[in-house]
């Protein structure tokens, strides 16, 4: 990168970092630190949530995706996304959560269920989200290291220090600094500035690479190009995808209904000024990616292009060569082997690859096909060698994004998409160590003290949890392997903690029959499978494999795995392989899932005695405190037509216009329209090809870039008046040294103070 580029970089992480020193001026208590004094606007909320939400690693991972699946699925996805509008109208799980005023999920768990239970199910939430998120530090290191073309290596005092571990000292510094000053108000805060910069950033992208490729001459046909069953455009051509398919989608569906509510507790799903703001906030998350979402769309279909198109033949070369010898330095020690495998790498041609005159690409036989098969060569295929060719195909798959867009943007862009990736990595690093950090302190330290801390203590103890989670993030990273796709390996790290705390959430926020034993059985089922899973795929190629070939059991256990998964065929195709685990990630978190589920109802309606006084732990009726009370309507037509997209008496003018043109833009447009039109005229009569590159270029890129250019102004301004208001609301805010997390007969003690009596009632 040139100066200019730099100066792009440096100057607004500067500013976020001042903001950040600047915010802690207003941390008075343990709520403002841990909740922003729950009193955040619903703009600032959905903002900064966007930003923390998409993550540097969330777009490499994205990118990785879709270089291996192309955007079929997004079709298929527009039944998701009605889902996810229908939970956000109605407040689904939001507005009950946020009536708790629970400072954490462990506090809810502990109201809900037990003490026993918060500290049991916090040490798998605390493990999952731990594991989940100590990937985004090492991924975004890694991604600078290729993107910036630093050196493995660095000569620091006369000995050998790995720039990995440099570049991640750095950026979990800034984290730790974020995070040090005002906790969740620094983060609120720092996350809505940078989202605010990032929507310009994300319209300069834009532009550039439509100016840039061509889309019916160039992305378009790239995309037609692709084997029977594997069409990257064609929905109805995708059965033979192996990973990321309608199998897929309909466990990311049960998740999404399940797991609404899992990562409550410790992000912003406290800091609405209270339940309508928060829901709000929600509503507008919908609205809010503007050009985000389109932008993460055109970011992968460029390196598509430039990998596959015959135009970019020559870049192609030159990107896959430095991007194979700079993942075999740092994943191959021995030097000898390292320079045999950069031979067989550089024996390998420029590729030209004639669209309509060569056999189409596929999974299995495409132009990265030669440099994977010539690691494989030169390791061998023994456990070792699988070993090393699995490290080998994931590093190079996942740092493409970063390499192919180092060669093609020219300077100033280089600049402006390396300030985003920054902006992604400070944002992601402080919400997910934040998250970590607090569920450690709050609900597996706290509950297990017998005395109190001041606020004061408490805040610093807080403070010094992020520092040891950053920390371990750092150890974590030297020395784990990761073996397979980030979406996968998130998915199943993940499931230690989603493959059994959906029903405990759910049904604790909903239900009256659910008690402790359902949440334990529900815990131990989902999250044990979740946990069996990991072990398995880790230990696979280089251990459980290689025992199974000895004793000759794999042609038994090709026949029962092919057996087993034969009726869902061929979504479901499980059989022995010698490098990848032969159940796949999401396959396993369906699995834990449905486990989860059965075990919280099975267990909870053996044991049941009699129902949960549900109206305490929400504040209704005469547990209302604080002045914050549901408004109840009458009955009219008119008000169960709005009570179905979740309009409520709290809604003004403009939030029921805001709740309107959202149900109609997902029902009309996008169900309607968009879907079940297309997919009864596909029943009839089936598009060819170049439709489907017509059907989404229209429906993501021009609907999708005239709703962008609407939602960024809009956000803006939103954002920027309602950061302004959150200063003067903090400002003005009265603590309260009780709302700290704690709970004493399954009541905190700030409602136990403000409740009295009634604190102990039962139905």
């Amino acid at each position: 990168m040139q100066w200019i580029d730099w100066l792009i970089v440096v100057i607004p992480v500067a500013f976020v970092l001042w903001l950040a020193v600047y915010s802690r001026r207003y941390v008075r208590g343990v709520a403002d630190f841990l909740a922003a004094g729950r009193v955040a606007g619903r703009y600032v909320i959905s903002v900064g949530d966007l930003e923390a939400g998409l993550g540097l690693y969330t777009l490499v991972m994205w990118s990785e995706v879709r270089y291996k699946t192309g955007y079929a699925l997004l079709f298929w996805e527009n039944m998701v996304f009605p889902l996810t509008i229908i939970m956000a109208l109605t407040g689904y799980c939001v507005y009950r959560y946020r009536e708790t005023k629970a400072l954490s999920v462990g506090q809810f768990m502990e109201i809900r269920y037990s003490r026993p239970f918060r500290i049991f199910a916090s040490i798998f939430r605390a493990a999952g989200d731990t594991l989940t998120n100590a990937i985004g530090p090492a991924v975004a290191a890694n991604f600078f290291i290729y993107y910036l073309g630093l050196p493995h290596k660095l000569a620091v005092w006369g000995l050998s220090v790995p720039m990995f571990s440099i570049v991640m000292i750095i950026g979990l510094s800034m984290a730790v600094l974020v995070m040090w000053m005002g906790g969740r108000i620094s983060l609120l805060i720092t996350d809505s500035i940078q989202g605010l910069m990032s929507y310009p950033i994300f319209v300069i992208i834009t532009v550039y690479v439509l100016s840039t490729y061509s889309w019916g001459g160039e992305m378009a046909p790239v995309m037609m190009d692709r084997a029977s069953g594997e069409s990257f455009l064609n929905p109805f051509d995708i059965e033979q995808l192996r990973d990321f398919n309608l199998f897929a989608l309909a466990v990311t569906v049960l998740s999404r209904i399940l797991n609404r509510a899992s990562w409550f507790g410790n992000d912003t799903s406290g800091a609405g000024r209270n339940p309508h703001e928060q829901k709000m906030a929600g509503v507008l998350g919908a609205w809010r990616n503007g050009f985000a979402t389109m932008m993460i769309l055109l970011v992968a279909i460029t390196v598509i292009t430039v990998m596959s198109h015959e135009n970019f033949a020559s870049k192609a070369r030159e990107i896959r060569q430095q991007l194979s010898h700079e993942v075999i330095a740092e994943i191959v020690p021995d030097v000898a082997l390292r320079e045999q495998i950069k031979m067989e790498v550089e024996k390998i041609p420029e590729q030209h690859h004639r669209i309509g005159v060569d056999v189409p690409l596929s999974q299995h036989l495409n132009l990265d096909t030669p440099y994977i098969d010539a690691v494989s060569t030169a390791v061998g295929q023994d456990g070792a060698g699988n070993f090393i060719t699995q490290k080998f195909r994931v590093m190079y798959h996942q740092m493409m994004l970063a390499v192919s867009f180092r060669q093609i943007l020219p300077a100033g862009m280089l600049g402006i998409f390396c300030l985003l990736m920054v902006m992604f990595m400070i944002s992601t690093d402080t919400s997910r160590i934040f998250n970590c950090s607090s569920t450690i302190l709050q609900d597996i330290i706290m509950p297990m003290r017998r005395t109190a801390m001041s606020p004061e203590q408490h805040v610093l103890w807080l403070r010094m949890s992020s520092v040891m989670v950053a920390a371990f993030f750092f150890v974590f990273s030297q020395f784990f392997v990761q073996i397979d796709y980030i979406l996968m390996f998130t998915t199943i790290m993940a499931g230690v903690w989603l493959g059994g705390a959906g029903p405990v959430m759910i049904f604790g926020l909903y239900s009256r029959f659910g008690n402790t034993v359902g949440a334990f059985g529900s815990m131990i089922v989902g999250s044990g499978i979740s946990i069996l899973g990991i072990i398995f795929q880790r230990n696979w190629a280089d251990g459980i494999y290689p025992y199974i070939d000895r004793m000759g059991w794999t042609s038994t256990c090709d026949t029962f795995l092919r057996t087993l998964s034969s009726p869902l065929s061929p979504y479901l195709a499980w059989q022995m392989d010698a490098v990848k685990f032969p159940i796949n990630s999401t396959e396993i978190f369906g699995m834990a899932l449905v486990g989860g589920l059965a075990a919280y109802v099975g267990g909870s309606l053996l044991t049941f005695r009699k129902p949960y006084n549900l109206d305490r732990m929400l504040h209704r009726g005469k547990y209302s405190i604080d002045g914050e009370k549901r408004i109840k309507s009458a009955w009219t037509w008119k008000s169960t037509m709005g009570k179905l997209i979740g309009i409520t008496p709290e809604y003004t003018r403009g939030d029921r216009v805001i709740a309107w043109a959202m149900f109609g833009y997902t029902f009309i447009y996008q169900i309607v329209l968009s879907f079940l039109a297309v997919l009864i005229w596909n029943f009839i009569e089936p598009w060819p090809a170049h439709w489907w590159s017509y059907y989404f270029l229209i429906n993501s890129v021009i609907i999708g870039g005239v709703i962008g250019v609407i939602s960024t102004v809009w956000f803006m301004i939103g954002g920027v008046l309602d950061i302004r208001q959150l200063f003067r609301d903090l400002a003005a805010r009265v603590d309260n040294p009780l709302d700290d997390g704690r709970v004493e007969g399954h009541v905190s003690l700030m409602d136990r103070a403000a409740l009295g009596a009634d604190a102990d009632d039962e139905d």
